[in-house]
């Protein structure tokens, strides 16, 4: 077939096929029927992403690469800020947050062991995992119903003489109250890591500008795992305007290294062999000096392949998001003396990832879950609920070391009992919308 053909020629080939394929026997489009299965999240794509992904495996580069680059770029650009690292994971991405702050680098403001970082319990765990890990101490705050995030009058009483930064997440796309976090942390010398994963497009007016969540703090966070607001299938990043920040994420990121050579490149730096560097000798190949305890945490070239394609769909995912959760919303309120409906926080425009519910006295979670899922409408807890309930926690609860709280957390409690979410996907029909909205409305008037 391609005897006579070029290389570009036999790629384009290639292509053209993909295309067709895709078109042919993905995403095929049915109308939503009663009985059909929703579920809380799904990809939403079509050919441009399928062709970006073989278009990269014809090339089987595989390690970060031209993609990657690409993405980089654009997605720092999206973000309004000037550096953007891609990684394998949001968890990844949370893990080398934390990391950069403990470098040297920082002098006094690096976080040491036993240094705390104030957070909540009501979340997802990998933006905890790494304090534990490292071990500083995490010191969880209650969090607010109907926000679902930190309680932002608890943030003196959290504090300590070891307290060196706030990493909390934006709950479910709704922004937590960044104006009374980032004067607490600037009042404190404190740093700022904003756990974006689940909250990419949403806005904060913040001194009188929209911005992006995750772009206030000294750091932020993403997730490209399926469910999220765009996918590379697996994939996340970090991002920061910092350029001290920046170089200190890559490193942990690319294995600790020192060098900062894209992969296959050597001797940017022109002084590969002449540099002296700790205890090590003059000359010692900078390819393999460590200035970080770091990790391989890269993204796949393919996977960012995906990320370019998504990205360019990205402002219609928010614009759906934002649409699907107003309409459920607007649906429900009609029983919202029974259950509580979520509420923004002031000065921000959430890009919301989920519909969050929480059950009031008299209607029960487990008859009301079990419902909708019976109707093949997918659910899901508030993650954690409270994470220091879990199994994960419990060596330290017996010993009552390795984490604080302040105050008794009943917020979250609360949650852990009484709170679930649906979803509100961009590939959700008005149908499937007001189905849903049809579903928990007869389960709730007849509890």
């Amino acid at each position: 077939m391609f005897e006579n053909m070029t290389k570009a020629e036999a790629e384009a080939e290639i292509l053209k096929y993909v295309r067709a394929y895709c078109d042919k026997y993905h995403n095929i489009k049915k109308e939503f029927k009663p009985g059909d299965r929703i579920t809380y999240a799904s990809r939403v794509y079509d050919s441009e992403e399928m062709v970006n992904l073989v278009d990269s495996s014809l090339e089987f580069w595989l390690t970060s690469g031209r993609y990657t680059q690409e993405f980089e770029t654009e997605f720092a650009k999206y973000l309004g800020i000037q550096y953007a690292a891609l990684v394998n994971s949001g968890s990844s991405a949370n893990l080398a947050a934390f990391m950069s702050l403990t470098s040297d680098i920082l002098k006094d403001r690096k976080i040491n062991h036993g240094d705390e970082v104030i957070t909540v319990a009501c979340g997802f765990p990998t933006t905890v995992t790494p304090m534990l890990i490292y071990g500083a101490v995490p010191v969880f705050v209650d969090v607010t119903i109907p926000q679902y995030n930190i309680d932002v009058s608890m943030l003196e009483a959290a504090l300590s003489k070891k307290t060196k930064a706030v990493m909390a997440a934006h709950t479910l796309g709704n922004p937590f109250d960044l104006d009374a976090v980032k004067k607490f942390c600037d009042r404190h010398n404190l740093w700022l890591i904003e756990d974006n994963c689940d909250a990419l497009g949403s806005t904060y007016e913040y001194n009188g500008e929209v911005c992006l969540t995750g772009t206030i703090g000294d750091i932020g966070t993403s997730s490209f795992y399926p469910p999220h607001h765009m996918t590379m299938g697996e994939g996340g990043a970090v991002y920061t305007s910092n350029p001290k920040l920046n170089k200190i994420i890559r490193s942990v990121r690319d294995w600790g290294r020192d060098c900062y050579c894209d992969s296959g490149k050597d001797d940017t730096c022109r002084h590969r062999f002449d540099a002296k560097y700790g205890d090590l000798p003059l000359g010692y190949d900078h390819k393999y000096v460590y200035s970080h305890f770091g990790y391989n945490l890269k993204v796949s070239d393919m996977q960012a392949a995906v990320g370019c394609a998504q990205l360019k769909k990205f402002p219609e995912f928010v614009r759906r998001r934002k649409y699907n959760h107003a309409r459920l919303k607007a649906a429900l309120e009609e029983v919202s003396d029974r259950i509580i409906l979520p509420e923004p926080c002031k000065n921000s425009d959430p890009s919301w990832f989920g519909f969050l519910i929480t059950c009031n006295e008299g209607i029960d979670r487990q008859v009301l879950v079990k419902g909708l899922e019976e109707k093949k409408i997918q659910t899901r807890m508030l993650f954690a609920g409270n994470l220091i309930k879990h199994p994960c926690f419990n060596s330290m609860r017996a010993s009552g070391e390795g984490y604080r709280v302040v105050g008794r957390l009943e917020n979250t409690d609360r949650i852990m009992r009484d709170t679930f979410w649906v979803g509100v996907y961009p590939g959700m029909s008005d149908s499937m919308i007001d189905y849903m909205a049809q579903s928990i409305i007869k389960i709730v008037k007849n509890m």
